[in-house]
């Protein structure tokens, strides 16, 4: 990456090409280019944030754009051009544990199918610590997604729930009992795209690190029901830790 584009990633006039070039950005330099007469604290608080890994610098963002932005500059920021600012405006809208799991996804949706994929990368992220507080209801919700339109909501709802997901805490409940997810993942079973059958292979492989014989036998079921090609890259890909 030349400084030229390095430059053009911290001033949030382009968006990351990849995920290295997301990691990469300078991101007080960013808060400071986008928000420049913001209070000092949150200038503090985005460069006491910069040392830390990015899902805490995000979170830690997020949190503080919380504190000190109105409604109004959240929504504004949340149409920036930046990815990276949008995925800020994911964890600000989360930082609240008070919001119950419905009004969160709700608030998130736009940013679900945002049509870049890191801010879908930071969306689950956010979102994923008030799901699993209310692990059963958040299930349901999210099946709602799995008939979407799109393919972006789609894999967002199996994406969401991995038991062990991207740099994410694990959770204890689907690694043990995987069959909670099925609600999630029955339905995206032979999904035609490519997209989705990664995040749904992704969850199978997550949980048959745990559960190989459930993934298995998963996986033989689904091969038996819809002997799709779909269902077959889903499989493979799923079982791959196993083979």
């Amino acid at each position: 990456m030349n400084h030229e584009h390095q430059a053009l990633l911290n001033t949030g006039a382009v968006q990351a090409r990849t995920l290295s070039e997301a990691l990469a950005i300078d991101q007080p330099l960013l808060m400071r280019t986008v928000w420049p007469d913001a209070p000092d604290a949150l200038h503090r608080a985005v460069a006491e944030a910069d040392p830390l890994g990015i899902l805490q610098r995000m979170r830690h963002i997020g949190t503080a754009l919380a504190a000190f932005a109105s409604p109004q500059q959240l929504d504004a920021l949340s149409r920036h051009s930046s990815d990276t600012v949008r995925g800020w405006v994911c964890f600000a809208l989360a930082v609240n544990d008070e919001v119950p799991p419905n009004t969160l996804l709700r608030v998130l949706e736009p940013f679900a199918d945002d049509t870049h994929f890191t801010v879908r990368e930071w969306v689950w992220m956010a979102a994923r610590p008030t799901l699993v507080e209310e692990l059963e209801t958040s299930i349901t919700l999210l099946t709602r997604y799995t008939s979407h339109p799109s393919p972006r909501m789609r894999r967002f709802a199996s994406e969401a729930l991995r038991p062990r997901g991207v740099w994410a805490s694990h959770i204890a409940a689907l690694k043990r009992n995987p069959d909670m997810g099925l609600p999630l993942l029955e339905p995206l079973r032979s999904d035609p795209e490519k997209y989705v059958q990664d995040s749904v292979s992704n969850w199978i492989n997550d949980a048959a690190k745990d559960q190989p014989d459930w993934a298995r036998e998963l996986c033989a079921r689904w091969l038996a029901e819809s002997p799709t090609p779909a269902t077959e890259r889903i499989a493979k890909r799923g079982l791959r830790s196993l083979t």
